[in-house]
């Protein structure tokens, strides 16, 4: 049966693609790309405690996956969220939030557990703040907007897509001599072109995307800024995931994913390179000009982990009581490190610095 963009694509191939994929210049752009992650996951391992990065980068990775679904708010906003009273938070803001929990979510899951479709439906379910299921006889069509026309309807009923996603599953856990950045690709597409929930999908599948290169062991930590790429090149990746439905132009989709996690990955390196620089900078300031009884190395760790730190987050890391944690962040605030703000009832400590390299 033909494919047409205003029905259901009921007979969506499943996985692998049934043509050709290695091809010369996929396998040339793979190497590259392969290198190029490979600094990342060194540079990573530069900081000391991990938890800086899993804490900062992802934030800015919620940040832009959702503004391609329009769930937008301001970087400052968002850093600001996670220290604030949950009050003074606004919606949007907390939605973007739930992004990075969910990725946190997953990659806590595969200590224990490899991806599966149960665990795609708890990340889809923690971003939609919801116990979500998937999709079963709902009329779900992506449009082109501007263009005022349907340009893809997926899969219907709850049984295919069930078939489709542990198809998907399969093929990306089973060995083969398929290189892991390939199947990433390709599993990206797909789980594009199931669409399984209602709403997420778009979120669910970019988190994906980073649980499979962490399952692969292509990167230690969650800290891939694919969005970035995406969104700077919106109408392309929208193009080359059609040509794919339309044509089986596999080699124009993959070459654009591998240049999507090489471009990042050199980006991303390039922010932890920054942190970890501005890191051992600061420490070095902090150990001269701080006195002895306030610094100490948890104390340097903890305010590179958040943008901005309260007297709680002093508390809560073990390293002071209230009155003794006030005068820490005041000693910071002191030699410039740090900056007061009111929030409400209480004082945040901005990290100016920092917030600086993440913007960069």
């Amino acid at each position: 049966m033909a494919y047409r963009s205003n029905e259901p694509y009921n007979e969506l191939p499943g996985l692998p693609p049934r043509v050709p994929i290695e091809t010369t210049r996929v396998m040339r752009r793979c190497v590259t790309a392969s290198r190029a992650l490979a600094e990342l996951k060194g540079a990573g391992n530069l900081l000391p405690n991990q938890s800086i990065l899993i804490n900062a980068i992802p934030l800015q990775e919620a940040k832009l996956s959702s503004e391609i679904e329009n769930i937008v708010t301001t970087q400052d906003r968002l850093f600001r969220a996670v220290v604030e009273e949950p009050g003074r938070v606004d919606p949007q803001t907390r939605e973007v939030l739930r992004y990075r929990t969910a990725l946190r979510y997953g990659f806590d899951a595969l200590q224990s557990r490899p991806i599966d479709v149960d665990l795609i439906i708890e990340l889809c379910s923690i971003l939609r703040n919801d116990q979500v299921s998937l999709r079963d006889q709902e009329p779900v069509i992506i449009e082109d907007a501007n263009a005022h026309r349907v340009v893809y309807t997926p899969p219907r009923g709850r049984q295919l897509i069930v078939s489709l996603l542990h198809n998907l599953v399969d093929f990306l856990l089973t060995p083969g001599d398929l290189d892991s950045l390939i199947k990433l690709a390709i599993v990206h597409y797909q789980f594009e072109a199931i669409h399984p929930f209602v709403d997420g999908n778009g979120r669910t599948g970019r988190i994906l995307n980073i649980l499979a290169l962490v399952q692969a062991q292509l990167l230690s930590i969650p800290v891939l800024y694919l969005s970035r790429y995406i969104i700077q090149n919106k109408q392309e990746y929208y193009r080359r995931l059609q040509a794919v439905t339309e044509e089986q132009d596999w080699e124009g989709w993959l070459l654009f994913m591998l240049a999507a996690v090489e471009e990042t990955a050199r980006w991303t390196t390039s922010r932890v390179l920054a942190i970890h620089e501005l890191f051992e900078t600061t420490t070095v300031r902090c150990r001269q000009e701080l006195p002895r009884r306030v610094y100490s190395k948890e104390l340097m760790e903890l305010i590179f982990t958040q943008p901005y730190v309260r007297i709680q987050s002093v508390i809560d890391a073990g390293l002071a009581k209230r009155d003794t944690a006030s005068n820490y962040l005041r000693e910071l605030e002191r030699i410039g490190v740090l900056q007061a703000e009111k929030s409400g009832r209480e004082v945040l400590y901005r990290h100016p610095a920092l917030l600086g390299v993440l913007s960069a």
